[in-house]
């Protein structure tokens, strides 16, 4: 029986992509063996390596003068490709929002002067910084666009002299961007894209020819760019996946369908939490996220408790990061609005009880 699976990542993929996918796992379109067991030089699967482009390229209205990649080593591998790709002048200004940007920035402190422009630690990232003096010769300013772990978002992207850089994994494909604020997006495609496996990263033109000398070639944007992400075996499974995903939100009506029925979930619950005097959500709300919600009860014996009974309930993976404790619930693209009004449901429910 399928759950309401609340998971921060790998995370909840659309059951109709699920089942397309069952239906070619054996035989793809007729090949006679499965998308796992293909060459990824086969004429198949370049066909759906392109189309898995071209759609996020439609989808984000991605212009020609950004290039497109699929990559492995998740996100986590961008916190030192990024400085390794970009290294001009060698120093670069970071924003840190939580725990990913935090890391993002110590990987990058190996490789040059880098620099925090401004931090939300101070309130234990329960806020965005925003006015922010980036210094005027840096290679890039780097931020990350959605807190997985604490709960917001970036409501307006900062302006600098130098090209913004975004860490865009819990909510690319969630809410409608304009690429064009960015040199460089990249995202690990286990929240909204599809399963781990795959990370994407859209890059500007001029910053593709940028890369310190010392660059591994495996983590060079240009080799994959020039390879068409088929430098090295790519995680083919995962790549078909997300193709699969991308027809399934453009099917739907797009971004602006999905941020629609986002923004719709992410108001059920925390109007849920608003008007309780049970639930706490700690995010100020004019940066709270809508992919991903965290908020406490009264008590640690009552969250396990209500993680326990929830589950129950058919609720799952609602566990709060342990940074964070409490709850957590991740709503992204393929989370129903049905699975968020049942999860507020059972809230209303457990505090009746619990009170």
């Amino acid at each position: 029986m399928r759950v309401f699976n609340f998971a921060a990542g790998p995370s909840v993929l659309p059951e109709e992509v699920l089942k397309q996918a069952q239906a070619d796992l054996l035989d793809y379109k007729g090949c006679g063996f499965s998308v796992m067991e293909m060459s990824h030089r086969s004429k198949p699967y370049m066909e759906i390596s392109l189309e898995a482009e071209n759609l996020l390229r439609e989808l984000l209205n991605i212009p020609q003068n950004y290039d497109v990649i699929f990559v492995q080593g998740g996100a986590s591998t961008q916190f030192e490709a990024v400085p390794l790709n970009l290294h001009v002048f060698g120093k670069a200004d970071y924003v840190v929002t939580g725990n990913f940007a935090e890391k993002a920035y110590k990987e990058a402190c190996k490789y040059g002067d880098i620099s925090i422009a401004a931090s939300s630690k101070d309130k234990n990232f329960t806020y965005i910084p925003e006015n922010i003096s980036f210094r005027s010769d840096i290679d890039y300013v780097h931020i990350t666009t959605n807190n997985t772990i604490f709960g917001s978002r970036y409501r307006e992207i900062p302006k600098a002299n130098a090209p913004i850089v975004a860490d865009m994994s819990s909510n690319i494909l969630s809410e409608k961007i304009n690429i064009e604020d960015f040199g460089v997006i990249y995202a690990g495609a286990q929240k909204n894209l599809g399963p781990a496996g795959v990370t994407v990263v859209i890059v500007r033109n001029d910053l593709t020819d940028k890369a310190d000398k010392l660059c591994p070639t495996m983590l060079k944007w240009s080799t994959q760019i020039k390879e068409k992400s088929l430098y090295n075996t790519p995680p083919c499974w995962s790549i078909y996946i997300m193709s699969l995903v991308l027809k399934w939100v453009k099917n739907l009506g797009g971004l602006d369908y999905i941020q629609k029925v986002n923004e719709e979930k992410a108001q059920l619950l925390y109007d849920c939490i608003d008007n309780s005097d049970f639930y706490t959500n700690n995010i100020e709300k004019r940066y709270r996220s809508i992919m991903n919600i965290p908020f406490v009860t009264p008590s640690a014996e009552l969250d396990e408790k209500f993680v326990s009974e929830a589950s129950a309930q058919g609720l799952k993976q609602l566990k709060g990061h342990r940074l964070v404790g409490g709850m957590r619930a991740s709503i992204y693209n393929a989370m129903t609005v049905d699975g968020v009004i049942k999860l507020v449901e059972f809230m209303k429910q457990f505090e009746l009880n619990n009170k």
